[in-house]
């Protein structure tokens, strides 16, 4: 092999790793990918779905396949880390070119860095719940010293492993995995003490698809609408609310309003012609609900399209680790470990904690009287520990969150960006000054203001990466055939120097047949289905444009 250490485009970080010198097994990559996946998002997307109407059988499912399916080119990208060694901006070299594959990279990078803000914040006010509940602080709903501090101290704990290396990496996830996986056994069991048996808690799960309220036309038009309500019951069958009051959507003063009794798990009451409500529920004891703003046609139901929509949100979910996977699989010891390790890790974590979601927010309807309606079940962990009287059960609850906050950001939101700084100036920026750029970013976005915003921009963002993975794996499988001559992925003036029209080409058609259907109605499927579409039309228009430049050239 050609000496490429004196190339201004190799540095230690981004070299292919000797055979010898790669260690993971399949286990590890199992591991690895239960850090990853037991995190917030993953706990949500199953009670978000019954939410929305689904069954929780019908959620499982839905999630269950979209992650088989995701894990197929996760596998087949990753091929070219095991086989030689390297990592994705390296390996994008042969498609984009050694500046072009700068672009897809820092992209990448961006929206890692933005992941990595908002988990490190999240992870922050874990440590900050800890301090309240060790010392019996009363915590402060705003922003606050404590938090900054308590962010700045998850911060740095992250760094330390960033800093480490990808040895202490592995060594985190391999010891956060079992961890994980325990915790979420304990919360099963919790659900099953608490709701009256493992089947009891998964029936409570009904009541979380049906809607609380609805506003529905009356038979004679001229009478105006009925507003139908269904809150939750307990146990022994009884509404847990024993009361509830309707104003309309403009009064904002509620107080004289009178409460009417529940006396049925089904109420309907005409509103006359007024279409929209506002609704609020309390308990015996005095707590109410959240109020809730009823419009008329609000509730469309569960169609097939439906189905369709969160299948291809399931299969977006990892969509950025399929295009940068070799930054990890370069570590596996072999193809069957990374095969096995990743189908072993991904799809049946994403279905275990997705369950224990759908188990612990369904055992809660029954578990906790404050629960009136489903808008007030505790869909996120953080709600489900907020919720606990003993600071013993807080603090442990909000340590386990701490784990698998760090264990996913760690792994799905440094080593990409870390290695794609790095290539930008491959001889001054290390792996491990990459994941303090990283770092930095994540402070600099400001999680603790814009959250919500970012986390929509990241989703959208990821969304159209697709065509980056189909120009990726047409390039190696397809055009060059799973041969890489590697000297030439790290020379300045090589056949893979500066831009590859081809893939930039591809690029574009892909993002743009993924985005049209943002504003142009008629097309609104391609935007839906954006991941498919645009992996797919990048994929062809690249196979189409390298084979007629193969045909020139031969």
């Amino acid at each position: 092999m050609e000496d490429i250490t004196r190339s201004p485009l190799y540095s230690p970080d981004l070299a292919p790793i000797p055979i010898e010198k790669r260690t993971w097994s399949k286990w590890n990559l199992a591991a690895l990918w239960v850090g990853m996946a037991v995190c917030i998002p993953t706990y949500l997307l199953a009670s978000y779905m019954m939410r929305a109407g689904l069954s929780w059988q019908a959620a499982l499912t839905i999630i269950g396949l979209a992650n088989l399916v995701i894990t197929i080119p996760m596998v087949l990208n990753g091929h070219a880390g095991v086989k030689y060694g390297i990592p994705f901006p390296v390996q994008g070299r042969a498609a984009f070119g050694t500046k072009g594959i700068h672009i897809p990279s820092i992209v990448r990078a961006i929206v890692a860095c933005g992941w990595f803000g908002v988990q490190t914040w999240i992870g922050g006010l874990a440590i900050y719940s800890i301090w309240n509940a060790a010392t019996g602080a009363v915590g402060d709903p705003g922003l606050s010293a404590g938090k900054f501090i308590a962010f700045g101290i998850f911060w740095l704990i992250n760094i330390y492993f960033i800093w480490k290396g990808t040895e202490s990496i592995k060594w985190l996830e391999t010891w956060a995995a079992p961890i994980l996986i325990i915790i979420g056994l304990l919360l099963i069991g919790w659900g099953v003490k608490n709701a009256g048996g493992f089947m009891s808690a998964l029936d409570q799960g009904k009541q979380l698809q049906q809607p609380t309220a609805v506003m529905m036309p009356n038979a004679d038009p001229t009478s105006g609408y009925e507003l139908r309500l269904t809150p939750l019951v307990g146990l022994d069958g009884a509404p847990k609310a024993t009361a509830y009051r309707i104003l309309p959507t403009a009064v904002m003063d509620m107080e004289p309003v009178n409460w009417t009794p529940i006396t049925a798990t089904n109420t309907s009451i005409a509103t006359g012609i007024e279409p929209s409500v506002q609704v609020q529920f309390r308990n015996a004891e005095g707590q109410e609900s959240t109020m809730l703003t009823v419009a008329a046609g609000a509730n469309s139901g569960v169609g097939f399209w439906s189905y369709v929509l969160w299948f291809t949100a399931m299969v977006g979910f990892w969509a950025t680790m399929a295009i940068s996977i070799s930054d990890i699989t370069r570590f596996a010891k072999s193809q069957n470990d990374q095969l096995a390790g990743q189908f072993m890790g991904l799809p049946g974590t994403m279905i275990f904690y997705s369950f224990v979601g759908i188990f612990v927010t369904s055992a809660a309807v029954v578990a906790f009287d404050d629960v009136l309606i489903a808008e007030d079940a505790p869909w996120d962990p953080v709600s489900l520990v907020s919720k606990f009287q003993s600071p013993a059960v807080v603090i442990f609850a909000q340590v386990a969150l701490l784990i698998a906050t760090l264990s996913t950001n760690i792994a799905a939101n440094v080593i990409a960006p870390a290695n794609a700084f790095s290539n930008l100036f491959p001889k001054r920026i290390s792996f491990r000054v990459g994941g303090v750029i990283a770092g930095v970013i994540g402070i600099l976005i400001c999680p603790w203001w814009l959250m919500d915003e970012i986390s929509g921009i990241l989703i959208f963002v990821s969304g159209l990466l697709g065509p980056v993975l189909g120009i990726l794996l047409c390039d190696y499988f397809i055009i060059r055939k799973r041969a890489l001559v590697i000297a030439d992925l790290y020379k300045v003036d090589g056949p893979h120097a500066g831009v590859n029209s081809a893939a930039t080409i591809a690029l574009v058609a892909g993002v743009f047949v993924a985005i049209i259907g943002y504003w142009v109605k008629p097309l609104e499927v391609l935007y839906t289905l954006s991941w498919f579409s645009g992996t797919a039309v990048a994929f062809v228009v690249y196979w189409v444009l390298m084979g007629k430049r193969v045909l020139r050239e031969g």
